[in-house]
């Protein structure tokens, strides 16, 4: 196992690449169960939840080809074989293998989801659509088993704006019989990529983006090429770095419209902010001030609750007292405990944090415990004076592709360590 060191306080400048959408990816790879012939996906992130679906879909029978960036997909041999354990509790993601073995073999066996540890996270809404669209669903020793003699179209309204189950339903009625309705359907980005996906290999979708989505169900699905989407949370998490410790740092291979809320507040800040049609230039922030401002995480197009953890680091740097409230969840401030070893003056109170700033952040011991969390310390060790250590670096490489090198190529000092024992066996009996 390994550590992150970042020694603080070298300023950024340059150009940084954005890879494939991580929320994308971990949709758009089990939709390729639901084809007859091979899917190829193009700009997938190196990340290992890409690399643990690989493994899932191989699992089940899938050929699979991976050459750096696009994954060809040949699922014309799958299996619905079970899969309740391995793999599958390695990431939060794999219950979009429900939705899609479902659609397919109107049958599954998954293990319950495992990933980042953020509260509770139920999977109520996935379970009603299924069950709407007549799937018998039952809990049995840890994993979720799917049955249906078919599967017919249905009006199904989700009782909280949800991603993963807009996108579970999606999967699973695209070759249902008749047409599905999924109202209060989340909108993001990501739910239209994989729409998109799906209307390649040949299925009936309308309202992707909206919160009303129209499916009608086809019997057969076959093969395509798709372009993933940029990853906004990536994106997000490098303008943010930019600003905290940029001198001018390029962000290339954007959707700016998918990150209209975060550069809003960042300008709101007085952060100095360019936009052009596929990149984000964040100017030297030398001898600006940084103002002070509140945030409230919402459901898209609202502020990403992905994006709330590195805002956080960056608020340390403003001049006033910021409020941070995260809407959806409110278990996601495991990060200021570290933030306050870097002597942040934050306190969280209920499902908010209130930062008090500008403060120096000191470099320190911290450990990031969720994807991003870790994303929070980096930007914080990026400021701080000294070297900071962070340990977890598993769950910052599952969303963040090539980080070190792409922070070492914008002019960052930052490396990976082994853990010595001592810390291995200090993380066991944490």
């Amino acid at each position: 196992m390994e550590k992150l060191m970042i020694a603080g306080g070298y300023p950024l400048k340059g150009t940084v690449r954005i890879s494939g959408a991580k929320n994308s990816a971990v949709a758009l790879i089990p939709a390729t169960i639901l084809a007859e012939s091979p899917v190829t996906i193009e700009g997938l992130p190196d990340i290992s939840d890409v690399q643990i679906l690989k493994g899932l879909l191989e699992e089940v029978g899938g050929k699979v080809h991976f050459d750096q960036n696009d994954m060809t997909v040949d699922p014309s041999s799958m299996i619905s074989m079970p899969l309740p354990n391995g793999k599958v509790k390695m990431l939060r993601a794999s219950y979009y293998l429900m939705g899609a073995m479902l659609g397919r073999f109107k049958k599954a066996v998954i293990g319950l989801p495992g990933g980042c540890h953020l509260g509770p996270r139920p999977i109520d809404q996935h379970i009603k659509g299924f069950e709407a669209l007549g799937a018998s669903v039952t809990n049995e020793q840890g994993a979720i088993y799917l049955r249906a003699d078919e599967l017919r179209g249905a009006r199904i309204y989700l009782d909280v704006v949800s991603v993963g189950a807009t996108i579970n339903i999606m999967l699973a009625a695209v070759r249902a019989k008749g047409r599905t309705i999924i109202e209060n359907a989340a909108k993001e980005p990501e739910i239209i990529d994989v729409a998109t996906l799906l209307s390649n290999m040949g299925a009936k979708i309308k309202g992707a983006g909206t919160d009303v989505i129209r499916i009608d169900g086809v019997e057969n699905l076959h093969g395509c090429r798709h372009t993933i989407i940029p990853d906004r949370i990536e994106a997000g998490t490098y303008i943010i770095l930019g600003a905290a410790a940029g001198q001018g740092v390029l962000i290339d291979n954007v959707i700016p419209q998918h990150l209209e809320s975060l550069i809003a507040k960042l300008r709101e800040m007085g952060v100095n902010i360019e936009i052009n049609d596929d990149q984000v230039f964040v100017g030297s922030q030398e001898g600006r001030k940084l103002k002070a401002v509140d945030i409230k995480t919402l459901v898209y197009p609202g502020f990403p609750t992905d994006l709330q953890q590195p805002f956080t680091s960056l608020l340390t740097k403003s001049e006033g007292t910021s409020i941070v409230t995260d809407t959806i969840y409110g278990a996601r401030f495991k990060h200021i405990d570290e933030l306050r070893r870097m002597s942040a003056d934050i306190k969280v109170e209920g499902r908010s944090a209130v930062i008090h700033g500008p403060v120096q952040l000191q470099g320190a011991k911290v450990k990031a415990s969720d994807l991003r969390a870790g994303a929070a310390l980096v930007i914080a060790g990026l400021m701080a004076e000294g070297v900071t250590e962070v340990t977890g670096l598993e769950h910052i490489e599952r969303g963040y592709s090539h980080i070190v090198e792409k922070l070492n190529g914008l002019g960052a000092t930052i490396w990976r360590e082994s853990l010595t024992t001592e810390e291995m066996d200090q993380m066991k009996n944490a």
